[in-house]
């Protein structure tokens, strides 16, 4: 896994970027009219949010299938606490003129311990963390995880989110460099 941030006039991601790279979300309704509509999941969505966390993860290679059903549960139900908290804000996508959710992505909102901005303030966050971005296989390589990426980051920007950071799989990894992404020194303890 690929560790990969953005960050607002950051050294990772300039600014003037990431309003180039993430559109207003009028652009994003324009570009919804066409092939696919998104949509904001609320509570009512945490089983289908669960199973794309698990299929995702599944698809990596790192959920057995003994795992697969706990994983599903524990994620619901985290879900349908964290939406309604607002520590998880989700989109979902859908066919134009359908109701069936083919792809989906997430952030997890944390808190920050204000750190350094550069050499021109302080950040104080929150940070987002970017999680289960997950298209149905049916539904791959039809930029429809760009469109929801793009939804995620206007709404980032366009609510005080001063930070962005993602775990990219191999198969995501060109579409978030591509959306300004880049490669961190984060590393991650595997120890027992």
């Amino acid at each position: 896994m690929v560790v990969l941030a953005v960050r607002s006039r950051g050294c990772l991601l300039r600014e003037h970027r990431a309003r180039r790279l993430a559109p207003s979300p009028r652009s994003i309704e324009r570009e919804m009219n066409g092939a696919f509509t998104i949509r904001r999941a609320d509570v009512g969505d945490a089983a289908v949010l669960a199973r794309h966390r698990a299929e995702m993860f599944r698809d990596m290679g790192d959920l057995p299938d003994a795992l697969y059903p706990e994983l599903v549960d524990a994620t619901r139900a985290w879900m349908e606490r964290g939406i309604p908290a607002g520590e998880y804000v989700a989109w979902l996508a859908s066919p134009a003129g359908s109701d069936e959710v083919v792809a989906g992505a997430g952030i997890h909102l944390r808190p920050l311990i204000p750190r350094p901005r550069g050499r021109r303030g302080i950040e104080r966050g929150p940070q987002g963390l970017i999680v289960n971005v997950f298209t149905e296989r049916a539904w791959r390589r039809r930029g429809v995880a760009e469109l929801l990426m793009r939804a995620l980051m206007a709404w980032t920007r366009e609510n005080g989110v001063t930070s962005l950071v993602l775990h990219a799989s191999p198969e995501g990894r060109r579409l978030y460099e591509r959306l300004g992404f880049e490669q961190t020194n984060e590393m991650k303890y595997v120890g027992s």
